[in-house]
């Protein structure tokens, strides 16, 4: 892959489609290279060409994580896609906020962003380069012959209309180019837009295979990104075409993908397999339509799910616990996405049974050591229970707010002694119980909608100030360890296993049931069906199921933000909603307010570039910048 398309142009934008190469076709003088001549040479020197497409969105240049970058004046790390997609479409948003203060980074989280942010520029160039490479590919490929190549060439066509379809939704009228060429394009708007990629996934989906191997794209891939772009039409074009989203839905419902439900791990529900170092085999992969892959010892970067795990990592993590060798100390959320999460304890521990004389009492509890108690319930002749939110502190048992009949543990090893230690307790929920009968308790971490994956200890629900890790609680959904507890394959811990699923099966059940409720012409009964799916897996039960009578489009965009939060989804979906810029709905920092303002409406758009505008007479630069 290093060599494949080291001849090849490095593109830096839509407006400079290439800088004039005339000796593409001479021999290189550099004997480790290779010409386009030589590799498209033949059907397996166009498929390592094909690779390269691929891994333009997983990797950032030719010499592994750092070395040879194919965007220039950004760190490369910086500039990898996925990592640009979480930048753009979750730090802008209530799901994520970031501490460092690299130039132009805050910028996104306070949605203040000019058109020369660093972050903004260089997603830009990464799908102009991802444009190009897909454009050189075809034209090249083209002059082989044969139905794998004709397949090879449709998953180009596949990637360049996954990068328009980006270029759209971030960034509105872009230019439309589908051919090498040293002209300055002229812009496209955004119904234009629509349409190729429209029609480009519509031609391509006879040929791209029913089946293919794990990390190309097949004919599904194609319907599935139809859906996307059909969700969204009538906010970025003022067309309706819920019904279109509804039939292409079905088609990938209906497919060989299924939902993982595949508890690898044994911890309760099969979400968090999602997510982890082998979801490439643990049964994830048969729910990932489109996917970046990633190999700590393979294909190294400082982005990917290196950037997912590490930069989420701080304050009093472990980082064993997630399978690297430390934490970056940045990424964290805030309570909106926690509160998604949120169960009613009164509703829980009113149907344990009745209320008893049997208490918690300690700073860990609400009222501290001077009580009143938290009243446990009775759930057997000796067994008393309470669903309880708790602070870092220390707890114990006690009858009647009487210290003269208390337990606590002098081992902490789960066992009561009369009058014993202070219990040490971190923040969270739990559901505790205490036997009188053995003389045990248990305090388990409670967690009614298991998809809720929070780091609290140490940590501040609410978000004072942006740079200090601790506020805003940390997001351990991302993990290097697979199903069976081990370390994913780089045994240094620097880099990362974890593929990333840029379209999978869970987000079309949502897209279904959204078009559907917007008048798309779906069945109610099967989007709640197709819901409860979901539901049912993150519960690990069927505690979470719903009605047709709580199906509504505020229920999906927070199913939506609960299923696939942190998975660069969010900032489109708000936009959708009418949600994103202005007051009807605040996040801290939003409009960079402690509690949150609404910004202009401009800002449902990024700018393009300011140099690439500057250089380009054709372009106009988007509204308010």
């Amino acid at each position: 892959m290093k060599n494949i398309f080291k001849s090849l142009l490095y593109i830096l934008s839509l407006s400079i489609v290439v800088s004039c190469h005339d000796d593409l076709n001479q021999s290189p003088i550099d004997p480790d290279s290779f010409t386009e001549e030589n590799v498209f040479a033949s059907v397996n020197e166009a498929k390592g060409a094909l690779a390269k497409l691929y891994a333009s969105l997983a990797l950032t240049g030719q010499n592994g994580p750092a070395g040879s970058p194919d965007i220039a004046d950004i760190d490369e790390g910086f500039s990898q896609f996925s990592r640009m997609l979480f930048n753009l479409n979750e730090i802008t948003t209530d799901h994520a906020v970031v501490g460092w203060g690299d130039p132009g980074l805050p910028d996104l989280h306070g949605m203040y962003w000019s058109s020369s942010n660093d972050f903004t520029e260089a997603m830009y160039y990464r799908l102009a380069q991802a444009v190009s490479f897909s454009n050189s590919f075809i034209k090249n490929a083209s002059e082989l012959s044969g139905e794998e190549v004709n397949v090879f060439i449709a998953e180009a066509r596949f990637l360049r209309a996954y990068a328009y379809y980006n270029l759209l939704d971030l960034y509105g009228n872009v230019p439309l180019t589908t051919e090498i060429s040293t002209e300055l394009p002229t812009q496209s708007n955004r119904t234009e837009l629509f349409n190729f990629i429209e029609s480009e996934l519509m031609e391509i989906e006879s040929t791209l295979l029913a089946s293919n191997e794990y990390g190309r794209v097949d004919n599904i891939a194609a319907h599935a990104l139809l859906s996307r772009l059909y969700l969204n039409a009538e906010a970025w074009t003022g067309q309706d075409r819920y019904a279109d989203c509804v039939t292409y839905s079905q088609n990938v419902i209906n497919s060989g993908y299924s939902l993982n439900m595949n508890d690898a791990n044994g911890n309760g529900t099969a979400y968090d397999e999602l997510f982890m170092a082998d979801n490439d085999v643990n049964g994830a992969q048969n729910e990932f339509i489109f996917t970046l892959n990633f190999d700590g010892m393979q294909s190294q970067t400082y982005g990917g799910t290196t950037f997912l795990v590490h930069a989420a990592i701080g304050g009093s993590m472990n980082p064993g616990n997630f399978g690297v060798n430390g934490g970056w100390g940045g990424l964290r959320t805030t309570k909106n996405l926690v509160n998604q999460f949120a169960v009613d304890l009164d509703v829980l521990n009113s149907s344990l049974g009745s209320q008893s004389d049997w208490g918690l009492v300690g700073s860990a509890t609400p009222n501290g050591w001077n009580g009143p108690d938290l009243e446990m319930f009775q759930t057997g002749p000796q067994e008393f229970s309470i669903y309880a939110e708790l602070v870092s502190g220390e707890l114990k048992f006690r009858f009647n707010e009487d210290w003269g009949n208390n337990f606590g543990d002098n081992g902490n090893d789960g066992t009561l002694e009369s009058g014993g230690a202070n219990i040490p307790i971190s923040a969270g929920t739990y559901f505790i119980v205490m036997d009188l009968g053995s003389g045990t308790y248990t305090i388990s971490p409670f967690s009614s909608d298991k998809r809720g994956m929070f780091y609290s200890d140490g940590q501040n629900l609410e978000i004072e100030s942006i740079p200090p890790f601790e506020d805003g609680y940390a997001v351990t959904k991302w993990t290097n360890i697979d199903s069976n507890g081990n370390q994913g394959s780089d045994s240094s811990g620097n880099f990362v296993d974890t593929d990333i699923p840029l379209i999978r099966l869970a987000e079309i059940y949502l897209n279904y049931a959204e078009a559907t409720l917007r008048g798309g012409g779906g069945d109610t009964n099967t989007a709640v069906s197709l819901i409860n799916q979901i539901r049912e897996r993150g519960f690990g039960g069927s505690s979470g199921t719903i009605s047709s009578g709580d199906l509504t489009l505020d229920f999906i965009l927070d199913e939506r933000s609960r299923e696939l939060y942190w998975e660069g989804l969010r900032r489109t979906d708000l936009i959708r909603y009418n949600r994103f810029t202005n007051s009807s709905y605040l996040w801290p920092f939003k409009g960079n307010e402690p509690t949150g303002v609404g910004v202009d409406e401009y800002r449902n758009l990024f700018p393009l570039p300011a140099n690439v505008v500057a250089i380009n007479s054709n372009l106009t630069q988007n509204e308010g910048y």
